[in-house]
């Protein structure tokens, strides 16, 4: 038996570190992918205009949505040192790239190329360097009235997209918007028509998309609040303390979530990302110390549950919500980061919780190096996060 538990230990013990391994190479200056999004407007005037929300270093080094996060790109160096340039050094660096953009996408009008201008850039300073700057870029074009639908293709070598149209009727002061459309593949949107209000999709379409993104935000991509899970599940072998945190943790992360994207909070993530780290390395290092589910604890993963849902909602706010499906994109997002959690917990559960969780050396073997592994990485994260070099 004794043996047994020693192998255990040392498995864990690898595994463990491998993946505190891997955290220490791809994490300094990594940041995910995100997908330009992209917004037409269509008016009466003949002026058609596109604005593209995309990060300009992810455009001039080629890294796109094949990539999980930017160091695994052969260029994530080159990214590194265009991220830290002010708006100014970053603009000239775009300059020379602006024929390639607009030799790239395209806008068709009932099946015939717009000629598209590049109008305006827009670059933030480089502020918090650990999340994506996102440019504004402009482009206009002429479009007859008479023009019944849209197509617009930005190339996949540029990464993943989310596309809409408005319409406007400058002299009757209306505009009406379109659902998104998510483009993955290299190929144009589908056609937006122009000569009629568009069609609200079926509240299930919006339910499935908004689930899968929350579920996604968990597993694959949210390593964080995946080892922030993990500490929840590593705290006591016993079900009931696991469900008390999970609820609390639920809670919070859910009202923080809707507020913000209410426009009630707004922290800048140079302030929650290193508390979420923080928080993350909290649970690792309380789980060694006790096992006795208490009220300050209870009350701590709250709190924690609050942060975490502020790092959701930059989330969402990357593409916006629905005006005509709010709450239900909210609920049905939250939905997916459950589930993403659920699943968590059940692979822990599977991997070691059913097979010794009930035995005498688990806490030994299991609990205390899993936990001691992930406070390191709170740690690590919470310095690297701070953005201080």
């Amino acid at each position: 038996m004794l043996s047994r538990y020693l192998a255990l230990r040392c498995l864990i013990l690898l595994t463990l570190s491998g993946l505190f391994h891997i955290v220490l190479l791809k994490s300094a200056r990594a940041d995910v992918v995100k997908p330009a999004l992209i917004e037409i407007t269509a008016s009466t005037s003949a002026r058609v205009t596109v604005e593209i929300r995309a990060s300009i270093e992810a455009l001039l080094t080629g890294i796109n949505a094949q990539y999980k996060n930017t160091k695994q790109a052969p260029n994530a160096d080159a990214y590194d040192a265009l991220r830290i340039l002010s708006s100014e050094a970053l603009d000239a660096k775009f300059r020379p790239f602006i024929p390639e953009l607009l030799k790239s996408v395209l806008l068709s009008a009932d099946g015939a190329p717009v000629e598209l201008k590049l109008a305006s850039v827009k670059i933030p300073d480089p502020g918090y360097t650990k999340v994506p700057r996102i440019s504004v870029l402009v482009l206009t074009g002429s479009l007859k009235r008479e023009v019944k639908s849209l197509k617009f293709y930005y190339p996949a070598k540029f990464g993943d997209s989310a596309i809409r149209v408005r319409q406007v009727d400058e002299a009757r002061e209306k505009w009406h918007w379109s659902e998104w459309q998510w483009i993955r593949k290299d190929e144009a949107s589908k056609a937006f028509a122009l000569d009629n209000l568009f069609h609200r999709r079926p509240v299930y379409n919006t339910v499935a998309e908004y689930i899968a993104i929350g579920f996604s935000h968990i597993l694959p991509k949210g390593l964080d609040h995946v080892l922030f899970v993990l500490g929840l599940f590593l705290f006591n072998t016993k079900m009931r303390p696991l469900l008390w945190q999970v609820t609390m943790f639920t809670i919070a992360h859910t009202l923080t979530l809707g507020m913000s994207m209410a426009g009630i909070i707004d922290l800048p993530a140079r302030i929650v990302e290193p508390l979420i780290a923080l928080s993350i390395a909290y649970i690792g290092f309380e789980n060694v110390y006790t096992s006795q589910l208490r009220p300050h604890r209870l009350a701590l993963v709250f709190g924690f549950g609050l942060l975490h849902g502020l790092g959701f909602a930059s989330v969402l706010a990357d593409f916006g919500m629905p005006e005509n499906a709010f709450m239900t994109a909210l609920i049905s997002f939250n939905i997916g980061v459950e589930l993403g959690q659920l699943a968590v917990i059940a692979i822990a559960f599977l991997a070691v919780g059913l097979w010794f969780g009930s035995k005498p050396g688990y806490r030994n073997a299991v609990i205390i190096p899993g936990s001691l592994v992930i406070a390191a990485i709170g740690l690590y994260w919470t310095v690297e996060r701070l953005d201080l070099v």
